[in-house]
């Protein structure tokens, strides 16, 4: 679905992502997890064609992507922030919103928009305004609008950091089942080890721009590795 070859990327003299190689395969969650500033975020930013690498090549199925990246293929991925994105409209016109942008049918926007409001367990919600939503409820509105326009790739960047241990327990359950059902392919970046347990079949740990290890979840807690990584890991697996 996605691949990055040699990608770096530095900013002001700084060298944020140093040489590394990524790819997703269709129907996989891969994390990327890190302490802060270990550059997960960047990764993502450059993978969700937000930022330009300084070198390097990205694939979007197996096409080469230039640095002007084609509307058709924008058009094809979602992004999902720490803080939920939403107009100041309501919660219905929000998750509509891609649909309409792609020409849907007003009756395929209202079925597909009940649906996904649904799924998130929100569908009560449907004519509030997006303004008076909780933090919880405000981040389900916004994976609802990103799954509605069935995007080949998901990209989530820190979804959960902002909400509370219940509320994100509850989402990253509602969330996993979600991904059972569609097997969308999906980027989730996280600084908390539990969100990529829940979530990824696969692991990157990131420290100073560079991928240091991957492999599944529990690999990765059972494994040894280079001292930084299993201080890193010592954390979660207490």
């Amino acid at each position: 679905m996605l691949e990055a070859k040699e990608i770096s990327w530095i900013q002001d003299h700084k060298t944020i992502l140093q040489p590394l190689h990524f790819h997703l395969l269709p129907g996989e969650c891969v994390g990327l997890i890190g302490p802060n500033g270990s550059g997960k975020s960047s990764l993502l930013k450059i993978l969700a064609f937000l930022e330009s690498p300084t070198s390097g090549q990205l694939y979007f199925q197996g096409q080469a992507v230039p640095k002007s990246v084609p509307l058709r293929i924008r058009r094809r991925i979602a992004i999902v922030f720490q803080e939920s994105l939403l107009l100041n409209t309501g919660v219905f016109n929000n998750v509509a919103m891609g649909l309409k942008i792609r020409g849907f049918s007003k009756e395929r926007i209202r079925e597909k928009v009940d649906y996904w409001l649904e799924q998130f367990g929100v569908i009560h919600l449907s004519k509030q305004s997006a303004r008076s939503l909780s933090g919880g409820e405000a981040q389900r509105v916004s994976l609802a609008r990103a799954f509605a326009i069935e995007p080949d790739i998901l990209f989530l960047d820190e979804p959960f950091s902002a909400l509370d241990a219940p509320t994100k327990e509850g989402l990253r359950i509602d969330l996993a089942k979600v991904f059972k059902s569609t097997q969308t392919s999906t980027v989730l970046v996280s600084h908390d080890f539990k969100d990529i347990a829940h979530l990824a079949n696969r692991a990157l740990i990131l420290l100073k721009g560079q991928v240091m290890a991957e492999g599944s979840p529990d690999k990765l807690l059972r494994n040894s590795h280079k001292e930084e990584v299993d201080r890193f890991l010592a954390y979660f697996s207490t």
